[in-house]
């Protein structure tokens, strides 16, 4: 497993390997690495001749007063996984080699970032659109794999891709969740030992939804007040989103009458979690 620092070697790398025929799949992580990264890495491995992942806690996609101080690394733990998922290499750049003094472009989409985390997050997606392009251009992949845990991101990355003519394919890895159903998330480490119980209330009030919908409520303002008091019925939550809409373009639904999306985000003291799931009510 070769680890490389810099844009040029990574260039060099990768156009190294594709001038020999090889195929590069791709997985695009801010470290920290959980069972969630591994399965995207499980996931792109059999796919292509490569595997390559990125390590970069991307500052442009934090706004105001959040975590990125505080964001948690290991990354003596990520090579030693990424070695044992198989990774052939590892992207490893500081700050200086991804936005240099003389940065100033940013990728924006019109739609799909103005959808749940976004409006509470407005600067989020522009970083992430903008660190991910950079990151396509500099690693050169057939393939690329990223979590549906945010599920608003994948939408996103697909919609880009497609925007901007990527020859990349753009695959989706299922949630994993802990044994107690939590969402697997670098950001659970923030969780003191008494606050894992009111992080539980993202996943149970995904089942609650389920069940509501299959017993035959089509309304989601009928299901969103009982998921509303369910959460605050849990010590230091505070409910950020709860959005039933198009799976798709995000938009807001009035009326369950086909699949849709439910996510949900909601503070814990002050660490913020997401989750997510598909619902159809002709299942």
């Amino acid at each position: 497993m070769e680890i490389l620092k810099t844009k040029k070697r990574m260039q060099q790398w990768s156009e190294a390997r594709r001038k020999k025929g090889k195929t590069i799949c791709f997985v695009p992580t801010m470290g920290y690495l959980h069972q969630g990264h591994i399965s995207l890495l499980e996931k792109g491995r059999p796919l292509c001749d490569e595997l390559v992942l990125s390590i970069f806690v991307n500052p442009s996609q934090f706004g105001p007063n959040e975590d990125l101080d505080a964001y948690p690394m290991d990354i003596e733990s990520d090579l030693r996984l990424a070695k044992e998922a198989g990774v052939t290499a590892v992207f490893l750049p500081q700050k200086e080699e991804i936005y240099p003094h003389d940065f100033q472009t940013r990728i924006c989409l019109d739609s799909l970032p103005h959808h749940l985390c976004g409006k509470s997050r407005p600067v989020h997606f522009g970083g992430v659109a903008t660190v991910v392009t950079k990151l396509f251009n500099i690693v050169m992949p057939d393939v690329a794999v990223f979590g549906k845990k945010d599920y608003q991101q994948f939408q996103i990355i697909r919609q880009m891709v497609s925007d901007l003519d990527f020859n990349i394919e753009i695959l989706g890895g299922e949630i994993v969740r802990e044994s107690d159903g939590l969402a697997m998330s670098s950001r659970n480490a923030y969780l003191a030992a008494g606050q894992r119980e009111s992080a539980l209330s993202l996943s149970r009030s995904l089942h609650l939804a389920g069940q509501a919908i299959a017993k035959g409520e089509k309304n989601p303002a009928v299901i969103e007040k009982k998921l509303i008091a369910f959460i605050q019925g849990f010590p230091e939550t505070r409910i950020d989103y709860i959005s039933f809409c198009d799976p798709t373009t995000l938009e807001p639904v009035g009326l369950i009458d086909k699949q849709i999306l439910l996510a949900l985000a909601i503070r814990v003291g002050k660490t913020r979690l997401i989750d997510n799931a598909l619902i159809d009510p002709s299942q």
